[in-house]
This record gives structure tokens, sequence and C-alpha cells, in this order.
């Protein structure tokens, strides 16, 4: 019995496929590598003693998928493969709809032909757009997404939704907040290729001299120091809500329609000024930066109520900001070592 991770050497893929490996699941990757790079997959196994099975083809590759699947017992799926940059996918959107929904109707297909069930979608935060009061909650009304990347995210939902209903399925929609830091070992943390989207990597670079400065889109959002705020949720923390939900899933010996949603992330707020100064103090660096224009599909303010995973699946995140901002800088340090 296998779980097929999909971009399982991405970023939370990675960290998701070692805690599956480390609750004895047998895994099975299917990773393109156009966000990631093969050293991930060596260092998986060191991490765990386990080497993972790995197929490096785009998923959008149907009759690839159908051998994988005809080579496996495959009992479930846990579906990161996406594009996932918010401020890019607004001037690529068709090759983020192409990407991210032709590649998840593809594996459902299979899931269809071999009344396969146990299905966890990544999704995030950005399906519930601007919402109106924090924190947010799973019964938060979805909006029209602000980016290009949260409509393939709540278009996805919407297909799994119709999926579990017509077929009798169970599916997860884990909506996740802002993941950041690095595994403990500094062997697995985020690759972002060229210059990142992503807040945390963008200030590590920073840090290291790799970036002159940090781009601070927008100080003039109403929040105590006019930057944007965000909930950020400890990447292994993250990982490990995905082997509960699936074991969750895999219990729920049910014949009928399952569909679980959870919000993922610590329930606290902070600002983009907050998490320089909080990576200035956990690591002892500067971070010089400089204030730029908004940047287009960003919100003002997102952080999560994560009760509801918390009573039902015993999960809940357990690792501070800072905490999480010294693991990024050691995994800064290692690929700074990897160049030697």
């Amino acid at each position: 019995m296998a779980i097929l991770v999909t971009g399982g050497l991405g970023y939370i893929g990675s960290h998701t496929v070692v805690e599956l490996i480390n609750n004895n699941f047998e895994v099975v990757i299917v990773d393109d590598l156009s966000n990631s790079e093969k050293f991930i997959l060596h260092n998986i196994e060191e991490i765990t003693g386990k080497r993972p099975i790995f197929y490096p083809f785009d998923l959008k590759r149907k009759e690839l998928l159908h051998q994988v699947f005809d080579a496996h017992n495959i009992e479930g799926c846990i579906n990161f493969a996406a594009f996932k940059a918010v401020g890019e996918s607004q001037g690529k959107p068709i090759d983020y709809y192409e990407n991210n929904l032709f590649s998840l109707i593809n594996i459902l297909q299979e899931f269809k032909e071999r009344k396969i069930s146990n299905f966890i979608f990544s999704s995030s935060c950005t399906v519930y757009g601007q919402a109106d009061e924090m924190p947010i909650d799973e019964n938060t009304p979805l909006k029209m997404p602000e980016s290009v990347y949260g409509k393939t995210k709540q278009m996805g939902e919407e297909i799994l939704k119709d999926f579990a209903k017509a077929y009798q399925s169970k599916i997860c929609l884990l909506r996740y907040f802002n993941p950041i830091g690095a595994h403990p070992s500094s062997l697995l943390g985020e690759l972002p290729i060229g210059v990142p989207n992503n807040l945390v990597p963008y200030v590590m670079q920073t840090a290291a001299g790799i970036r002159e400065k940090l781009s601070v889109w927008g100080n003039d959002y109403p929040t105590e120091d006019g930057t944007a705020i965000r909930d950020y949720i400890y990447v292994v923390d993250l990982a490990k809500a995905h082997v509960a939900a699936l074991k969750s899933l895999i219990n729920k010996n049910s014949e009928e329609t399952i569909i679980d949603v959870y919000n993922l992330g610590t329930g606290k707020g902070f600002s983009v000024l907050e998490v320089v100064q909080g990576f200035e103090t956990a690591n002892n660096v500067a971070v010089p930066y400089k204030i730029c224009d908004r940047r287009e599909g960003d919100i003002t303010v997102a952080y999560a109520n994560a009760d509801k995973a918390e009573k039902e699946l015993n999960w809940k995140s357990e690792t501070s900001l800072e905490e999480a901002l010294k693991t990024a800088w050691e995994w800064q340090k290692y690929l700074e070592s990897r160049k030697k």
C-alpha cells in the first residue's frame, strides 16, 4: 500500500515525505523538478534511512501517470504539484490554470477508474480572499481570490468536492497559511529558483548578501506598521498535519462521501516588518530592506483559527516564529556550503 506524493521533492512535499516515512508509509513521489533539485531525494534518504520511489515527469503526461498507478498499489494521494507564486500567477494565468488544474484532473481520472479514495489537497488560505473577520475559520465564506494562484486552489477544491460526491470518495482540503522554516537537520528547506517570491527566502538571501535589499511590497496597508500581516507556520508542523489528516481519512471506513476541510496555521498574525526583525534577532544578522509599491494579488491580513484541526486531528502548530526563522538561516548556510 503506497501513498502517491505529487510535488514530493518540493518545499512542503519533501518535509511531508519525511513524516510519512517516519510513520511507516510507503511513498511514491512524482515531481518534474521544476521547483526542486535531485539532491533533495538523497537528503530525504539521509534523514529517514529510506529512499522513496521517485518518478521525474510532468503530471500532465497522462500515459506516464497511468503506468505509475499500474506499477504500485496506491491507496491515497497527497497532491502538492502546483505552480505557487501569487505575483507570477497574475502575469501567467493560462500557465497556472493549465498546470494546477490539468495535473489534478489527471490524478483524479486514475482514482476514478481504479476506485481509489483518500485524497489530500494542498490548498491555501488564498481561497478566502480578503476575509471580513479575523481569525479565519473553516466556516469563513469563500470569496473570489485576489490572485490567479488563489483561483486555481479554489477551483481545485470545487473539482474535488464534485469528485467526492459523484464517486463516494474521501477527500481532505488543507488550507494552509504561510509555511516557513526548514528541517532541523538543515537538509531540507525552501529552494527558490531565481528571485524568491516568498518572504522568508527573500529575507534569507538578503541576509546572506545574495540580494542587495529585501523588497517590502507596500507599507500603506491599514495595519500597525503599514505592512501586510500573515500567519507563518513552521513547515515541519505543517508536514505532520498532512500525516494526521491522511490517517484520519484512512481510518474512516466509510462507503459515503467525506469532505474534510482544515485550516492549518498558528492562530497568530505577524507583519512583514515583524518577520524581518524576528529574523534579525533570531540569527543576529542584518536584513536591509526597501519599501516598494504593493504587489497585485496581495491581501492585507490573514491569520487562522486552527481549532478544528486540533480537535479532530489532535494536531497543532508548536514552533515559534523565532525558532522557525532560526532553521531557515541554518538551511541558507547549508545551501552556501554546497556551493563550496
